[in-house]
């Protein structure tokens, strides 16, 4: 019997989970749960990284009350970071990526290099909160922030760091930065010196699986724990949820679908073309050197945003009761493309969503379920052209779609996946991060010895359910209509 612990931190919580692995089944036991909202200050949205840490020592503490632990694995969203000094003290808390600062960023970057050669040479789809932008953004408008860095350490990097006192960067990670050559897998100096950006703050790659290092005296001290090992587990939480993927199939479809979509594909070299860049695919890095080659979609953040708005109202709903709702709404009068500018920010999504239906002269949504039911359509329906442009662009066929993480609860949604993009839907383990966290470290102690296998493991340990298309003649249809508002 073997345990480790695993600590996935998402973009509004984050969660302590120990893992066994007895006669070939993983067990998860969540020990501790802890939100992770951005704090508004002054005008700049920041993520508070001193609370998060102090959550995770918590979880440390629980995890060895509940009996121990061999190791520990931290996840987290991607491209955000904090700044170090010399002495090793941190230089502020990170800016959220949501934060307004990037948002005119990307053309500045154009006018020193120009958006294809940028795609060409890191295969990173352009987004403005990417960390190429953020740094690029203190490089031109707070340089003294940069001139104080020793070095710049990505967010599961620099929890890592806190509990072992090491500076890497470790490969998924450093992945989504839009700094890194994807075919030699190192840092692109010639990017950053032609943005302005200084070299000398990056930090090593490590390899993902790798043991980091081994807990701080102080924090066993303090934690009362032993000093095991920290695994430099796919940093990236879609990394070690596309380790989860419960298939057996060397091309495979799948979804981590939470707050965002991470649609793609796992591929054994990058894949960097026109028709990638204008579909928005990224070449981003996976276990074993691997490349998820995806598309970033905004995805259940539409919804969470909603109901956060319906709650204020007095509409205090579950996500179930929300879905039931959008049941009850006639279907397929009104679509929005989730990956509106607008909607990545936070507060006033029905509102937002109503003044896209209203510009694009469609139907305008007004009650809970409408609203509800045109998110839920309109995701799917987005899915179907992710679905078909990842088929055109790569030359495969893909027999279904493997959705993981937390949108495997949303069985509606699920459902109108497999109908709109008429192909059998498997829903894989709601807890899909952290299991894919668990087995890398599993596989970096050997009591794992391949993703295949511990793939296999996956699929023996978790309940898959299979949703098949129905009422196909009508998504297509709908989906005709969609594609008229993209």
């Amino acid at each position: 019997m073997k345990k480790v612990l695993a600590f996935d931190l998402g973009a509004s919580s984050g969660r302590g989970i120990i893992a066994t692995l007895d006669n070939g089944k993983i067990t998860l036991e969540e020990i501790h749960r802890f939100p992770n909202n951005g704090v508004n200050v002054r005008g700049t949205l920041y993520w508070d990284i001193v609370f998060l840490f102090d959550q995770i020592k918590q979880g440390i503490v629980k995890a060895r009350l509940a009996g121990g632990f061999d190791s520990i694995g931290i996840d987290t969203w991607g491209v955000d970071f904090g700044l170090v000094d010399e002495c090793g003290d941190l230089i502020g808390n990170p800016v959220h990526y949501r934060d307004a600062r990037t948002d005119n960023i990307p053309d500045e970057v154009f006018e020193e290099i120009s958006k294809d050669e940028l795609y060409n040479k890191t295969g990173i789809q352009i987004l403005n909160f990417n960390t190429l932008f953020q740094l690029y953004y203190l490089a031109k408008y707070k340089s003294d922030m940069l001139k104080r860095a020793d070095k710049f350490i990505f967010i599961p990097d620099l929890l890592n760091y806190f509990l072992t006192g090491v500076k890497k960067s470790e490969y998924t990670i450093a992945s989504t930065s839009q700094m890194l050559n994807p075919y030699t897998r190192s840092w692109d100096k010639d990017i950053l010196e032609k943005l302005g950006i200084p070299t000398d703050v990056l930090c090593d790659i490590i390899e993902t699986g790798k043991v980091l290092g081994n807990l701080t005296p102080d924090i066993c001290e303090e934690l009362d724990v032993d000093p095991v090992p920290v695994i430099a587990v796919g940093g990236h939480d879609t990394a070690s949820a596309v380790v989860s993927v419960p298939t057996t199939e060397d091309d495979f479809v799948y979804v981590s679908c939470g707050t965002w979509s991470l649609f793609g594909t796992e591929l054994s070299e990058p894949l960097i073309s026109e028709e990638g860049l204008k579909a928005s695919y990224t070449n981003e890095g996976g276990y074993g050197g691997k490349i998820r080659y995806l598309t970033n979609i905004m995805g259940l953040w539409l919804i969470q945003e909603a109901r956060r708005e319906w709650q204020k109202q007095g509409h205090d709903l579950s996500f179930g009761e929300i879905a039931d709702e959008a049941l009850k709404a006639e279907g397929f009068k009104c679509f929005v493309d989730p990956d509106y500018p607008e909607f990545g920010k936070p507060g006033n999504m029905t509102k937002k969503i109503q003044e896209f239906c209203k510009k694009t002269g469609q139907y305008v949504p007004q009650t809970i379920g409408e609203i509800a039911r045109c998110i839920y359509e309109s995701l799917a329906l987005k899915y179907r052209h992710a679905f078909l442009n990842l088929g055109k662009i790569t030359g495969k066929t893909f027999a279904g779609i493997h959705i993981v993480g937390g949108g495997t609860n949303a069985t509606l949604f699920c459902q109108m996946t497999a109908s709109s993009c008429n192909t059998n839907v498997y829903a894989g383990h709601v807890e899909a991060t952290a299991l894919g966290n668990v087995a890398v470290q599993l596989m970096a102690s050997g009591d794992i010895k391949d993703i295949k296998e511990a793939r296999a493991i996956i699929r023996d340990s978790s309940d898959i359910a299979t949703y098949a298309p129905e009422n196909a003649s009508d998504w297509d249809k709908a989906y005709e209509k969609y594609l008229t508002i993209l």
